[in-house]
């Protein structure tokens, strides 16, 4: 059968396996665009290419199958750059299709031209320029192995218009053969022989477990280790859910902004088990004076990472779940641990936690506290809830206020740090998981970049629910410059009635609500709850003065943790 270099990247992409693509058409890409009327692959037409990326970020995170996006060239490749380079440091599987000027036409400045390879070589795990229309459904077949394999990741697809009008007999891929990419999976048995003595031997050890548990589908795994081990677990920003914080062993979020007993624990360990977590910057602090007394165990699929930041004691290239797995195994086949040799460490745990909890001023009931509104919510939604979040305090009190229980449940831009990531995410989340609730939890800087998605939900028919914390700042940024720039607030103010939420979001076909008083909160959560056909946008008006605590200046070492005014400074 003869088909069009579309045809054949369209049925490349339905022999993948791809349910829902997010795109925006154009010039370059339009003869896939036509194709795509007679697929079985849902196309979502969304409002901006960026909003095409977190939006399959958010597929992606949700259902842990590899999101897809198709734009155009020139700046429609351009705006996909930032939820590409975002899912790289996040390390989500993403397959973008990007198209581009014909292949005569390249280098010579055409119409939107870019050197899309060129600009995202450095933000891909591999990108590809399609240069013979027959190499089509080898090239789809090979980025998506490139993606969800190893360390996953984005692969950007470089597509010329020519290629795609051109035609070829329709083949099958057939096997994926990649010399030289061999992604590593099984543990060595001595490293993991060596990693059980140091976890036998060690008396205050800590799981420090980040987003590769949740990439390896690892919480099975990772709660038998705990029940094997009765180590205490902190989960990283990337991790939250993957180990529930309702367990009493569960010390939640590390770092910057993390809890006081995860972050001591940590600096106070003699034993640091790492499992696909990176040593990020936000979590150690400053790096030389980060658990000076702990031996470090880090299990990562990706060799790159391994003593990157930190030199380990025991290294384990391995993926997390079947090294999680054997860490079991073996322990058991050496007998059970001592009971009683980690009461002294568990106990000082405890009184931590007892002493320096998350905590907020909870005010004289006039202001809405943020912290409030995040735990209004929480209170108010089932446990298999998807938390979605763009960047900034909001993003910070939503993992520290929220109680997570269930893996892939917390969906967030970490490494990038991405403002804007929220709503598109939220959509995306929904498109994967239509049978979950999926909030979102945005700050009024971040809603108001990426916002027109709204059109693209209401269009579609994806209700997803946003908590505004609308604070009329950019919240974070005017902290920092409370406290460390002298008060000297430059260009940090907003509005709290410009734009208008509450018009904005019915313009869009969604539900528009303003909270203005505490007691407003939880109705006007529970209004949001019962609207299943429609998404709702509620316009909390927050308090601007608000700081999130704990927080380790940017700089400082973990023991200069800053605890909220109210908590006694402890000893150090």
């Amino acid at each position: 059968m003869e088909v069009t270099g579309a045809q054949a990247l369209i049925k490349s992409l339905e022999e993948q396996g791809v349910e829902v693509a997010f795109g925006l058409p154009g010039g370059a890409i339009l003869p896939v665009y036509d194709p795509i009327l007679d697929s079985s692959i849902r196309h979502i037409h969304v409002r901006h290419e960026q909003g095409a990326g977190h939006a399959a970020e958010g597929y992606a995170d949700a259902t842990g199958r590899p999101g897809v996006a198709i734009v155009t060239s020139g700046p429609g490749a351009t705006n996909i750059v930032t939820p590409v380079a975002d899912a790289y440091m996040d390390s989500v599987p993403l397959v973008v299709v990007a198209g581009q000027v014909a292949a005569g036409a390249i280098g010579t400045d055409a119409f939107q031209e870019v050197d899309t390879t060129g600009v995202t070589m450095g933000v891909t795990k591999h990108n590809y320029l399609v240069k013979d229309v027959a190499e089509i459904p080898r090239i789809v077949a090979e980025a998506f192995h490139i993606a969800t394999t190893g360390r996953p990741g984005p692969v950007l697809i470089d597509f010329p218009k020519d290629v795609a009008n051109q035609r070829v007999e329709w083949h099958s891929a057939g096997r994926v053969d990649l010399p030289g990419y061999s992604p590593p999976a099984e543990p060595d048995p001595e490293a993991i022989h060596r990693a059980v003595e140091l976890i036998r031997a060690a008396r205050r050890p800590v799981l420090y477990v980040g987003g590769g548990v949740v990439k390896s589908e690892g919480s099975r795994a990772l709660a038998a280790l705990v029940e094997a081990t009765g180590m205490p677990v902190v989960t990283t920003l990337m991790a939250r859910g993957i180990f529930p914080d309702s367990d009493p062993r569960c010390l939640g979020m590390p770092g910057m902004h993390g809890n006081y007993t995860a972050v001591t624990a940590m600096q106070r360990s003699d034993l640091l088990i790492a499992l696909g977590a990176r040593f990020d910057d936000r979590v150690t602090g400053k790096v030389s004076a980060f658990a000076p007394e702990a031996l470090v165990i880090h299990v990562d699929i990706d060799p790159a990472e391994i003593g990157k930041v930190r030199r380990p004691d025991v290294a384990v290239v391995a993926d997390c779940r079947l090294a999680i797995e054997a860490l079991v195994e073996a322990l058991a086949e050496g007998g059970p641990l001592e009971a009683a040799r980690l009461a002294p460490w568990m106990g000082q745990l405890a009184e931590w936690q007892a002493r320096f909890p998350y905590t907020y001023d909870a005010g004289d009931g006039t202001t809405i506290k943020p912290q409030f509104v995040v735990e209004q919510l929480r209170a108010a939604t089932p446990d298999d809830a998807i938390l979605v979040s763009g960047v900034g305090q909001h993003q910070m009190w939503a993992s520290q206020f929220w109680r997570f229980e269930q893996p892939r449940t917390w969906i967030n831009s970490g490494g990038l740090g991405t403002m804007g990531f929220g709503v598109p995410a939220a959509m995306g989340a929904k498109v994967g998981r239509p049978d979950r609730m999926v909030w979102a939890i945005d700050g009024d800087g971040c809603f108001q970049m990426t916002a027109q998605e709204l059109v693209t939900m209401s269009m579609e028919h994806i209700p997803v629910k946003i908590a505004i914390l609308n604070n009329s700042y950019l919240g974070m940024v005017r902290q920092w410059q409370h406290m460390f720039y002298e008060e000297r607030y430059s260009s940090v103010y907003l509005s709290p009635d410009l734009p208008d939420y509450v018009g904005w979001a019915e313009s869009m076909g969604a539900v528009g609500l303003r909270v203005t008083s505490p007691e407003e909160v939880r109705p006007a959560i529970e209004k949001a709850n019962e609207i299943e056909d429609r998404s709702v946008v509620i316009d909390f008006r927050t308090d601007p003065a608000e700081h999130v605590y704990p927080i380790v200046p940017a700089g400082m070492s973990n023991d200069d943790i800053v605890l909220h005014p109210s908590q006694t400074e402890p000893a150090q």
